[in-house]
């Protein structure tokens, strides 16, 4: 038995009718991305790294220079300076990244990806192409349609 059907089933028969179809399709977002989020980080587990650590040594990654002031990060990432400062706390301490500061601006602290990061990410990625974005558990056309709706989603809300 599918919960979230049974409890559209539920709402309905509550009296929500009007807002069943919603309920179910917020519920079954919810409960993706948690099967999602969890097969991301079993992969990421074994290379010692969370997704939002990941995350971060990607943008290192895929910048021209391997460098970025902590609050680009931040920024292009969508996350709290609070956040970006304990993903780099741990990323550092590993080995992975360096903060330096920033030569003409004093306020401004930078993060260097190091060689054994981008090895890191590199590794990684192969990994996770090979047994979670390659094979995403629905088929390309789904793939396409979800991107398009969770983009129109996004949109909506103002995420971009």
């Amino acid at each position: 038995m599918d919960p979230i059907a049974e409890a559209r089933r539920q709402w309905a028969a509550h009296g929500w009718e009007d807002a069943a179809d919603g309920m179910a399709a917020v519920t079954s977002l919810m409960r993706a991305h948690q099967i999602a989020l969890a097969r991301v980080e079993s992969v990421l587990k074994r290379h010692g790294v969370t997704f939002a650590r990941y995350e971060v040594l990607m943008l290192l990654h895929f910048s021209r220079t391997g460098v970025l002031p902590m609050a680009k990060i931040g920024e292009r990432l969508q996350v709290h300076p609070t956040s970006v400062t304990n993903a780099v706390d741990r990323l550092e301490a590993a080995g992975l990244v360096r903060r330096t500061q920033h030569p003409t601006d004093r306020r401004a602290t930078l993060v260097e990806l190091l060689d054994a990061g981008r090895e890191l990410a590199v590794a990684a990625t192969k990994d996770l192409n090979d047994s979670v974005f390659g094979a995403p558990g629905i088929s390309r056309e789904a793939v396409t349609g979800l991107v398009a709706i969770l983009t129109e989603m996004r949109h909506e809300a103002g995420d971009f």
